[in-house]
């Protein structure tokens, strides 16, 4: 029997914004609001809610303050039913980032994947201008700035994945304008001392979307599943906004680097097969299996803020359970087995 199964979409966003213990101790030391910038995309309502959750369970008064355009007015509504303060804006127009009000702490979540192939030019907009306007804006704040695995560039699956100390590498305009997004981070940091930590989060799940997610998906409906890039890591979402708030903590200047994700290194043909055996059908494999992956080493992350509380096994069973009763999916490919970095 499954271990407690995800039953719906209201049960997922549930777990998702769960607060654990330690997100609770915290949101009592924590000094200060919080304001989280891009809020409208995958993590950002799940984290919303979480940070809001668990200042209401530690009995802390604070203002959480959710920031996105908002092109969906239900992600905006659902927001403010949870308690969150949410503000319309284009984090690429320099007046509207002027009026944002000033917090003592920030979530900097805003960035832009896919499509930079046919959009450079927004791209690096959106990867080093917004960046550059909100760490202005916010000069006096704490700042945790997410980043990406992909500034590493492929490391051998032996390895045990890319350590906060290796030289960056970054493969295609996506993970150079991402990189470009954090020096703009270390700028700041050392020009004006703000404390600041950048939050290198490789691949977050959340049933629907995330590598575990599109390999589970192309198993059940019989499509073969693309080996060149031949593993991967993965974290439990809810695990990676608790880091994520937690690591307000840890901010510093000059800026700290965080790898964030799962302990282990999964390898795409063994996941695969599992998710066959589960299913109870055949599964086919494409191109030829490549040494090296995006992958990350997040050690560090586990000794400063703890193990995920997800294993990989629970995960995978959740994913499997979630694809089988045909739950609902967000069709955004991960495409964790590019190796050129087009998106």
């Amino acid at each position: 029997m499954l271990r407690n199964p995800v039953e719906s979409v209201e049960d997922l966003e549930r777990r998702l914004s769960e607060p654990s213990e330690a997100d609770c101790s915290f949101m009592q030391r924590l000094e200060g609001d919080v304001i989280i910038l891009g809020a409208g995309g995958k993590m950002g309502p799940s984290l919303a809610k979480l940070a809001r959750r668990a200042a209401d369970e530690a009995g802390v008064r604070k203002t959480i303050v959710a920031v996105s355009r908002f092109t969906s007015e239900t992600c905006r509504r659902d927001l403010e039913a949870a308690g969150v303060v949410a503000l319309a804006c284009d984090l690429l127009k320099p007046a509207e980032v002027g009026k944002l009000p000033r917090c003592e702490n920030v979530l900097y979540l805003a960035g832009r994947k896919f499509g930079s192939t046919a959009r450079p030019d927004l791209t690096w907009a959106m990867n080093a201008i917004s960046p550059a306007l909100a760490a202005n804006h916010y000069r006096q704040s704490r700042i945790v700035a997410f980043s990406t695995g992909n500034i590493y560039g492929l490391t051998s699956v032996s390895s045990g994945g890319a350590r906060e100390a290796d030289a960056a590498s970054p493969v295609g305009e996506y993970a150079q304008s991402c990189l470009a997004r954090e020096r703009i981070f270390e700028f700041y940091s050392n020009e004006y001392k703000t404390p600041c930590l950048i939050f290198r989060l490789n691949y977050a799940v959340d049933l629907r979307y995330g590598v575990l997610v599109d390999i589970a998906r192309k198993v059940y409906c019989g499509e073969p599943v693309d080996v060149t890039v031949p593993a991967f890591n993965v974290i439990w979402q809810r695990d990676a906004n608790s880091f994520a708030l937690r690591a307000l903590e840890l901010c510093a200047s000059p800026v700290r680097i965080l790898n964030v994700t799962g302990a282990e290194t999964v390898k795409v043909r063994e996941i695969a097969e599992s998710f066959a055996l589960r299913f109870g059908c055949n599964c086919e494999f494409r191109g030829e299996e490549g040494s090296g992956a995006l992958l990350s080493n997040a050690s560090l992350c586990h000794s400063l803020l703890g193990t995920p509380s997800v294993s990989l096994g629970t995960l995978s069973e959740w994913v499997a359970d979630w694809v089988m009763k045909g739950g609902d999916s967000l069709n955004r490919p991960t495409h964790f087995e590019v190796i050129d970095g087009s998106y």
